[in-house]
């Protein structure tokens, strides 16, 4: 291209000599050679800066943080393990552009979040798939956003992640919407007449879904019985909490928490005889594969999710084969965000280059590649088709709009309501 570029400056030079030194009657022709010439040139300059004329072209460095050792592994491994599935594809896919995929582990730890977050940044790293759980996600996009970072986390569901960062998109549902879809979904199903809360005040993820579960409750008309919580320090002993639910007749237990705390709680109402409904929100997804927990236990668990490994869609179907032959289990919901997030920047980055001529990604600076990804996630007639939610849509606050699934656990595996 740079021979090209030169050959056309040559002829630039080339036809204003043959004007100045010419009769009149050459120099029209001349003249409009050399205009010519002069457009092929701006041509070619254009074509040096973004590619092909509106392809999308050269490596992409993608980071993805998330805890892949520690109690909350089974949410980083299954967004790390989709992730790559979706990178292998989108590279054997596309022969003009390609990712180069970097996964770093921060052990569901702020800190080691942000260590994680300084390592893909010494790395290169342009864009980022994580964090995965709220609170290193929420240390992590604080710094991003004084970098200029664009981040889409598949599964940090709070408010405060996104909150006052442009920069910080969101693939799930938020914990806003887990609440009320779930208070909804239980009204409108009449799953139980006297409801009992159990959550975690000390983690941003639960408390944010039990205040606005307990606003929508209100509202519409929802009967909640009992309401105890616990902490990270408190989480293994909820024999208060339990007895409190079956004292008060509770018929159904919503549980917006993790599966660690949740496997115990159905374990400890099972030893006293407390059989009981239990519904959850994103966070319980991934119990069935916690080691040594007897997934009887969590026979007609119910779930809100973006995501059912049992739909019967092409894309979902192939998703869920590959990911069951790589990995030797069924993908949760955590592993589908996972996957539609590459896909989804992916999306973008193809949406802004057939707009405006091309990009081509190579050695881009994150903060320019930051400002493109902000344009195209905030504008409205901007969408994506993943296995989590067909024509995806975002806000300009980083809130995805999508569609909740609600399933239900049956012989130990999900099966779509």
């Amino acid at each position: 291209m740079k021979r090209k570029l030169l050959a056309v400056i040559l002829a630039v030079s080339m036809f204003t000599a043959l004007t100045a030194c010419g009769s009149s009657e050459a120099s029209a022709p001349a003249a409009e050679a050399a205009a010519e010439t002069t457009e092929t040139a701006e041509t070619a300059e254009a074509e040096v800066a973004t590619g092909e004329a509106g392809a999308l072209t050269g490596t992409l460095k993608m980071g993805m943080i998330g805890p892949l050792t520690g109690a909350a592994a089974l949410y980083g491994n299954a967004v790390n393990n989709a992730a790559q599935i979706a990178v292998d594809e989108i590279n054997a896919a596309d022969a003009g552009f390609k990712i180069e995929y970097n996964g770093q582990d921060d052990e569901h730890d702020a800190e080691k979040s942000v260590n994680a977050y300084n390592t893909l940044k010494d790395w290169g790293v342009q864009v980022i798939v994580g964090s995965v759980t709220t609170t290193p996600c929420v240390a992590v996009s604080a710094e991003a956003n004084s970098d200029r970072i664009f981040m889409l986390t598949p599964s940090a569901s709070s408010t405060t992640v996104t909150e006052g960062k442009d920069n910080m998109f969101q693939l799930c549902f938020s914990d806003p919407n887990q609440g009320s879809a779930s208070a909804q979904y239980i009204k409108d199903n009449a799953l139980a007449e006297k409801i009992a809360v159990i959550y975690n005040n000390s983690d941003a993820y639960s408390t944010g879904i039990y205040q606005k579960f307990q606003e929508a409750a209100d509202s519409i008309g929802l009967s909640v019985v009992s309401v105890t919580t616990f902490t990270d320090d408190t989480a293994n002993d909820f024999s208060v909490q339990i007895s409190e639910a079956q004292t008060a007749g509770a018929e159904l237990l919503f549980l917006p928490i993790y599966y660690t705390p949740a496997s115990l709680i159905m374990q400890q109402a099972a030893a006293i005889g407390y059989d009981v409904t239990m519904f959850g929100v994103d966070g319980m997804d991934g119990i069935l594969t916690l080691e040594g927990f007897d997934t009887s236990l969590a026979e007609g668990v119910m779930l809100l999710t973006p995501f059912s490994a049992d739909a019967t869609d092409d894309a979902t179907v192939s998703f869920v084969a590959k990911y069951n032959e790589k990995f030797g289990e069924t993908p949760s919901q955590f592993a589908a965000d996972g996957y539609d997030c590459p896909y989804a920047i992916y999306t973008a980055l193809k949406y802004y280059a057939e707009k405006n001529g091309g990009l081509d990604v190579t050695d881009m600076g994150y903060d320019k590649l930051c400002e493109i990804l902000i344009s195209v996630f905030s504008n409205p007639d901007f969408s994506v088709d993943g296995i989590t939610g067909a024509g995806m849509t975002w806000t300009a606050e980083g809130e995805v709009n999508k569609a909740p699934k609600a399933v239900v656990i049956k012989d130990g595996v999900y099966v779509g309501l």
